[in-house]
């Protein structure tokens, strides 16, 4: 005869640990995601970097052509002269950051919408609610990644120290962890961290609140059922 705890051991990973497997799906799907998107935000961070560098160089009346111009061109720009594998250079501080804000903003929003808030008798998560919860999520999951979203942007700033012909400051991530929190502490990890929760809470309202909110109707009122199809036409 089975006993509770053989049952409990037998039963998949996903009712046992609901909430350590979202924070593990989310951070993989945000991985992947960072990786197929990473040199369209490499490329922009490029372009950023050369028009500072140039004004910096020129003053406001700068008309010195930068090596590259556009998405298109800095991209292959950047594989001629560096290698395809540059595109994904600076990718890990990205990859951090994601797994820690995606895991940490959708785990708190399910519990809080599974635990605090609480759904309708009839299953319906209102809208008030959600709004609630895609804020607050976004506020947690942002602080909790305020530290590696900090060496993201400090590693991507190196490259316009490169452009200035000034030395880089950092070897890596992990150089780079080590190095803030010599000189600024705990703390430092985490300047900057008020404008960061703030944009997030806004953006996690709109985010989780209408993926939410129209996968809970599509269920209710249409033949779909909770499955791949009603997530993907949810967002």
């Amino acid at each position: 005869m089975s006993t509770p705890d053989d049952a409990e051991r037998l039963s998949p990973l996903a009712q046992r640990w609901p909430r350590a497997c979202k924070f593990l799906l989310s951070g993989c799907a945000a991985t992947v995601a960072e990786l197929a998107t990473f040199p369209l935000d490499l490329t922009k961070t490029r372009l950023q970097i050369q028009g500072e560098a140039a004004l910096a160089r020129l003053g406001d009346g700068a008309t010195e052509s930068a090596p590259y111009r556009g998405m298109v061109r800095t991209a292959l720009g950047i594989v001629q002269e560096e290698g395809f594998l540059k595109l994904w250079q600076g990718v890990t501080p990205a990859i951090y950051r994601h797994i820690v804000y995606s895991g940490g903003r959708m785990v708190t929003y399910e519990h809080l919408r599974e635990v605090v808030f609480g759904k309708s008798e009839d299953k319906h998560y209102p809208l008030w609610k959600s709004v609630i919860g895609g804020m607050m999520a976004g506020v947690v999951g942002q602080f909790l990644a305020n530290p590696t979203d900090l060496v993201k942007v400090q590693m991507q700033m190196e490259g316009k120290r490169k452009l200035e012909g000034k030395p880089l400051r950092f070897r890596g991530v992990h150089h780079a962890f080590a190095k803030i929190l010599a000189e600024g502490g705990i703390r430092g990890l985490w300047a900057g961290w008020v404008p960061n929760i703030q944009r997030a809470a806004l953006v996690n309202m709109g985010d989780l609140t209408t993926y939410d909110t129209v996968k809970h109707y599509l269920v209710l009122n249409t033949p779909l059922e909770d499955n791949i199809v009603t997530h993907g036409l949810s967002r």
